[in-house]
């Protein structure tokens, strides 16, 4: 290594550190001198007199304009089927690049890579042409650290564009830029050789070499300028932005929903294995981001090969534990919202006490009030509509109908105990449990219960107040 990387890799370690551990990033380059005190160029509204000021035109050059110019270039530049093969093998060692390299590799560590596989992961990760490895890796971590919030350079709460593209071809304010610790990084010779002599990189494996393979290759120089390099730069990167944008924007989220992160297929498909976003934005230092055998994760796949012939080790994995916990506290919390929006009775504690005998008085006034298990029930709008006839229910009004209703007559099912949960209207005075129950909540006495994240009552079936268990044996459905 030269001297000159020595010394800027000195110079990146020289940052302020804070007392959470981190460091303020420090490019390694000497940088235009930035004045804290003058406002930033996009703290400033868009107008036509300063819309050119708030484009960052160097990443815009590269992202947009020369792809632009690719695709009028293979108007006139026919693609054979050699440097189609070529152009879609070196997608995916490029893209491989920055999935298996810039990402799990070094933004997170979640596997120890040889020499030979990180120099040649530094070097296909330069060809996708997305910045160096010290770079990137320090925006990645800050995206996780302080995900959806104003420090999180791609955002997908500044909108779905803004976080596929806007972030990179629009200036950004260096003080609203989270803050990551990366001495790692700065200690890593291979990252601090390549961020240092990264334009040379990007010239050399994103352009010339592709163009030298087609053309020394079958001839196609100019093909291999094209289609190798400028337009499949421009397919890995939009493939990766996809990571930023649509993996935060479209799927599900079996692991936590307080942040966008999502798990889907399609992502998987165009990102090489990254659309388990939800997966991985819990479980960041896991090697894997689909766990499934069936879910489509070529990147996974060539970490653990390249650990059977000898290039990686260490390959962290989440204890399996602790990932179904998480997916079962979300299903339950799936489930709650789900509870919330349901209607389960009122709750015993907002009825009324009645007498027996304003119970008894109500029904021979003609309103069909049931007893069971020591809640009143207003059947009355239900009479009509009962599945066992009119006479059976009718004759259990103004009466307690707990051993009918429990299989005296016939064992009622769950969906039963359910519906007549919602037709309560009170509580027996006397010594049944329910009021025993109510005194105990009135007195602050210990009554548990199970109850869900909101705090409301979880009723599972053959819980319900109203089963009880009789003796009797169930005569034919009435």
């Amino acid at each position: 290594m030269s001297a000159t990387t020595s010394s800027s890799a000195a110079k990146a370690t020289q940052a302020d550190h804070f007392p959470d551990g981190t460091s303020d990033y420090v490019p390694v380059r000497a940088a235009k001198a930035y004045d804290t005190k003058k406002p930033h160029i996009s703290t400033q509204p868009v107008t036509w007199a300063n819309w050119y000021k708030h484009v960052n035109w160097l990443n815009t050059t590269f992202i947009l304009i020369i792809p632009l110019i690719g695709f009028i270039c293979s108007y006139w530049i026919p693609l054979t089927w050699k440097t189609a093969v070529f152009a879609v093998v070196y997608y995916f060692n490029t893209g491989l690049g920055i999935t298996a390299g810039y990402h799990r590799l070094w933004a997170h560590r979640s596997y120890k890579a040889s020499l030979p596989l990180r120099i040649y992961l530094a070097a296909v990760g330069a060809g996708a042409v997305e910045g160096s490895i010290r770079w990137w890796s320090h925006g990645h971590r800050a995206h996780h650290r302080y995900t959806d919030t104003d420090k999180d350079p791609y955002s997908v709460r500044k909108g779905l564009l803004y976080s596929h593209l806007g972030w990179m071809v629009l200036k950004q304010d260096p003080k609203r830029m989270g803050r990551t610790d990366i001495t790692d990084l700065n200690e890593d010779p291979v990252v601090m050789w390549q961020h240092v002599h990264f334009i040379k990189c990007v010239i050399g494996m994103g352009i010339v070499f592709p163009t030298l393979v087609c053309g020394l290759g079958w001839g196609d120089w100019l093909g291999g300028y094209v289609y190798g390099g400028i337009l499949r730069i421009f397919v890995v990167q939009q493939a990766t932005f996809c990571v930023n944008s649509l993996a935060h924007w479209l799927g599900d989220q079996p692991f936590d929903d307080r942040n966008s992160p999502r798990d889907h297929v399609i992502t998987a498909l165009v990102t090489l294995g990254e659309g388990y976003h939800n997966f991985h934005h819990e479980f960041p230092s896991d090697y894997r981001n689909a766990i499934q055998w069936w879910q489509y994760d070529p990147t996974k796949w060539c970490i653990w090969t390249w650990k059977q012939l000898g290039l990686a080790s260490d390959l962290k994995q989440f204890r399996q534990n602790e990932i179904e916990k998480g997916r079962v506290q979300q299903l339950q919390k799936k489930l709650d919202q789900k509870r919330a929006n349901l209607d389960w009775g009122a709750p015993l504690e907002q009825l009324p006490v009645i007498e027996w005998d304003d119970f008894v008085a109500q029904a021979k006034n003609g309103r069909g009030l049931v007893a069971i298990a020591g809640v009143i029930h207003d059947v009355t709008d239900f009479i009509k509509e009962h599945p066992g006839g009119k006479a059976l229910i009718s004759s259990a009004v103004g009466k307690d109908a707990t051993a009918i209703f429990n299989g005296g007559v016939y064992l009622h099912s769950n969906a039963a105990h359910n519906l007549l949960s919602t037709m309560r209207i009170g509580v027996l005075r006397g010594g049944c449990e329910v009021e025993i129950w109510k005194r105990a909540q009135y007195e602050n006495k210990d009554m548990t219960y199970v109850t869900d994240s909101s705090g409301q009552r979880i009723v599972r079936a053959g819980d319900q107040l109203t089963r009880v268990s009789m003796p009797a044996a169930s005569a034919d459905a009435a």
